[in-house]
């Protein structure tokens, strides 16, 4: 077999499958045969036109799959293996890398920093929405799949889960804290089920939608605010007795959950920003107390590498956390432009689509 299946971006609005050549590896390469992936919200960032790449590049950066091919540096893997990698995924020689920053790694810069660059599946090389990827640097970044779980239990490891983990991390949330999430989609219900595991004593859950709020609840949240019912802001100061929260984690991307989180901080508190902007933000004067107010805000990329993705998938093995339950609809890779339609304009309660090739 010479050539595959992928998912290529064409432009703005399209996103077509299409034959493309059987990726070649190098040494330090693996060649993946996809068994399962899924579509993120960046995929849809880039469908509009939102983030730019290279028309032709195939999309997608969260595999699950079994190693087709290893290249001749590689050891400790063999052809048969069922492993993931992250969607981030560093060479971790950079000094980006070295400094603690892989998701920000510039490869061959010789100051070694890129904004993003460790992201590398669907957004600077061929990704993972086809029937086989190369891995790059894959020594650094394959990690195997226990016996014992299926494909969808470690589905949202390489993005969905680390990223919403992260933004936990990032908020720096502590034991007892009061945490505010704001969008309750794939990777807010991971952040909920993060700050659960990080000592979280009430986390408050945001969304307008009754049924990802139901799943949040599930996921760890103490309290669900419908923004369409209730005024959120007054509603969570009240809760908190006029204090604000300790951490607020925004998980969608807008001015309006952006502004939202920084109103219901307290002074001092962390904002944990994940969300993917299409637009300038602003901020508030008052929320933002003229800038005095030890606020904290944070970016955050999700980490990559297989230490990250081995962590969490043995959170996921110890039972600590069901992800699978994200899946709510199944597509083969012959019909992912349907896959894509479906969840870019969000019908049918859709969280995450598990695509097969």
């Amino acid at each position: 077999m010479t050539t595959m299946k992928a998912a290529v971006y064409v432009e703005p609005g399209r996103i077509e499958l299409t034959e493309k050549p059987l990726p070649a590896i190098g040494p330090d390469d693996a060649l993946m045969r996809i068994t399962t992936t899924t579509i993120c919200g960046t995929d849809v960032h880039i469908l509009k036109g939102e983030y730019p790449v290279t028309p032709g590049l195939t999309v997608g950066h969260e595999p699950v799959g079994v190693i087709e091919k290893l290249g001749a540096n590689l050891q400790g893997y063999y052809e048969g293996q069922r492993v993931i990698a992250g969607a981030i995924c560093p060479g971790f020689t950079s000094f980006a890398c070295q400094d603690g920053h892989p998701a920000q790694d510039g490869g061959g810069h010789g100051h070694g920093y890129k904004p993003m660059g460790g992201w590398r599946f669907g957004n600077t090389i061929d990704g993972v929405q086809a029937e086989y990827v190369r891995v790059p640097d894959a020594q650094a970044n394959l990690a195997p799949i226990p016996d014992g779980l299926n494909d969808e239990q470690v589905l949202m490891c390489p993005d969905i889960m680390s990223t919403g983990f992260v933004g936990a991390e990032s908020a720096a949330i502590g034991i007892g804290d009061i945490v505010a999430i704001f969008a309750q989609g794939p990777i807010g219900l991971c952040a909920t089920a993060g700050a659960r595991l990080h000592g979280a004593s009430c986390i408050i859950a945001v969304d307008g939608i009754d049924q990802r709020l139901a799943i949040s609840r599930n996921m760890g949240a103490d309290v669900t605010l419908n923004f369409h019912e209730v005024d959120v802001i007054s509603e969570i100061l009240k809760l908190t007795g006029g204090r604000g929260v300790d951490a607020a984690i925004e998980a969608l991307g807008t001015q309006a959950t952006f502004e939202s989180a920084l109103r219901v901080l307290k002074p001092g508190g962390t904002l944990s920003s994940l969300g993917v902007y299409s637009s300038d933000l602003t901020l508030p004067l008052d929320a933002f107390c003229s800038g005095l107010g030890d606020h904290r805000i944070v970016t955050s990329l999700c980490p990559g590498g297989k230490e990250r993705m081995r962590r969490l998938v043995d959170v996921v093995s110890a039972g600590r956390v069901d992800t699978a339950s994200l899946v709510t609809h199944r597509y083969a890779l012959d019909d992912i432009v349907e896959a894509y339609d479906l969840f870019a304009h969000q019908r049918d309660g859709v969280l995450k689509v598990a695509i097969t090739p």
